[in-house]
C-alpha cells in the first residue's frame, strides 16, 4: 500500500473535520443533530463558486493565479463573502424554521425538520445550477514532492494551511474571547448561564452563524481538490457524523481530529479494500465508536 494515502487522507479529513466542528457547535449548544449542515457546505461552495465568478468579470475576465496555485485572490476573497452568506443563511432556517419548532415541540421534531430543509436545500442547487460538477479552476496542477515519498498539490496543500489557521482561530474564539466563554457556558448548562446574565438567544444565533461559515469553508476546499456538485454536502454526511461522534459530541478540537481520523482511514481503505468500499468505512467507524466508546475520544458523560 502507497503510503500516499497519507496527503489524500489529511486532506479529506481536515474537509470532514471542519464540517463536524460545525456539527459539534450545534449540538452541543440545541441538543440536536442538523442534517441540513451537508446542504451548508454545497451552498457555501456554489456561493463562492458565483462570487468568484462576478469578481473576476469585474475586473476585466481575467485574474492571474496565486503563484503555483490554479486560483487568484478573488476566490480568498469570495470565500470571505460567502461565508458570511452562508451564515446567513444557518441563522435564516434558525429564525424560520428550527427556532419556532424547538419553542414548540421536541428535539426529534427539529431532527426531523431538519431532513426537510436538507432537501429543499439540495433541490434549490440542482434547479439553479443542474447536476453537473462546477470547478473553481480546470487547470492542471502538479503535484510537488514533500518527502518522504509523498506528493501533494499546490491547492490541496493550501486546503491544508487554511483549515488549520481557521482550527486555530475557532479554538481561540472559544477559549480566549467573552463570547466564545458564553458558548461554552450555554453548551454547560443553558439555565445557569442564562442566570449568568448570558444571552442565550444571541448565543444560538451566534453558533449558527459560526457553523455555517465553517461549512462554507469545508465546501470551498472540497472544491479545489476534487469538484463542486449539489451533493457534495449530503455525500459528507456521515462522515462528518461519524467524525464528531468519534471526537466527542461538543468537542471542537475532537471534531477535527475525529475528521482527520476518518479521512485517513476513507484513504487507506482505497488501496486495500477498493474505492467503491470507501463511503462503508465511516458507517464501520461510525458503529464502533457507538459499541466501544460512545463518549468519543473527548467527549464527557453527561
Amino acid at each position: 500500500m502507497t503510503s500516499q494515502f497519507v496527503v489524500d487522507g489529511l486532506v479529506s479529513g481536515v474537509v470532514i473535520g471542519l464540517g463536524a466542528a460545525g456539527v459539534t457547535l450545534t449540538y452541543s449548544i440545541l441538543r440536536f443533530a442538523n442534517f441540513a449542515q451537508g446542504d451548508y457546505i454545497s451552498w457555501g461552495a456554489y456561493g463562492t463558486l458565483v462570487l468568484d465568478a462576478a469578481l473576476g468579470a469585474l475586473v476585466g475576465g481575467h485574474v492571474p493565479a496565486l503563484g503555483a496555485l490554479s486560483f487568484g485572490w478573488t476566490l480568498p476573497l469570495a470565500m470571505l463573502v460567502a461565508a458570511l452568506l452562508t451564515a446567513g443563511l444557518a441563522l435564516l432556517l434558525e429564525l424560520i424554521l428550527f427556532g419556532p419548532l424547538r419553542r414548540q415541540g421536541t428535539a426529534l421534531v427539529s431532527v426531523m425538520a431538519s431532513f426537510g430543509a436538507s432537501l429543499a436545500l439540495r433541490s434549490a442547487l440542482e434547479f439553479l445550477f443542474t447536476s453537473r460538477p462546477a470547478y473553481f479552476s480546470r487547470d492542471l496542477q502538479i503535484a510537488m514532492p514533500v518527502g518522504f515519498g509523498l506528493k501533494i498539490t499546490p491547492n490541496a496543500l493550501a486546503v491544508l494551511a487554511t483549515a488549520a489557521v481557521l482550527v486555530l482561530l475557532l479554538h481561540l474564539g472559544l477559549t480566549r474571547t467573552r463570547a466564545g466563554r458564553a458558548m461554552r457556558a450555554v453548551s454547560e448548562n443553558p439555565g445557569l448561564a442564562r442566570l449568568a446574565g448570558v444571552d442565550v438567544a444571541r448565543i444560538i444565533r451566534l453558533t449558527w452563524m459560526v457553523g455555517g461559515a465553517l461549512s462554507c469553508a469545508a465546501g470551498v476546499a472540497l472544491g479545489l481538490v476534487v469538484q463542486i456538485r449539489p451533493v457534495m454536502g449530503f455525500d459528507l454526511l456521515l462522515p462528518i457524523f461519524a467524525a464528531a461522534i468519534l471526537g466527542g459530541i461538543g468537542s471542537v478540537p475532537g471534531a477535527v481530529a475525529g475528521g482527520l481520523i476518518v479521512g485517513l482511514t476513507e484513504a487507506a481503505a482505497v488501496p486495500l479494500v477498493g474505492a467503491e468500499w470507501r463511503a462503508a468505512v465511516s458507517f464501520v467507524v461510525l458503529i464502533l465508536v457507538l459499541l466501544l466508546r460512545p463518549t468519543g475520544l473527548f467527549g464527557r458523560s453527561e
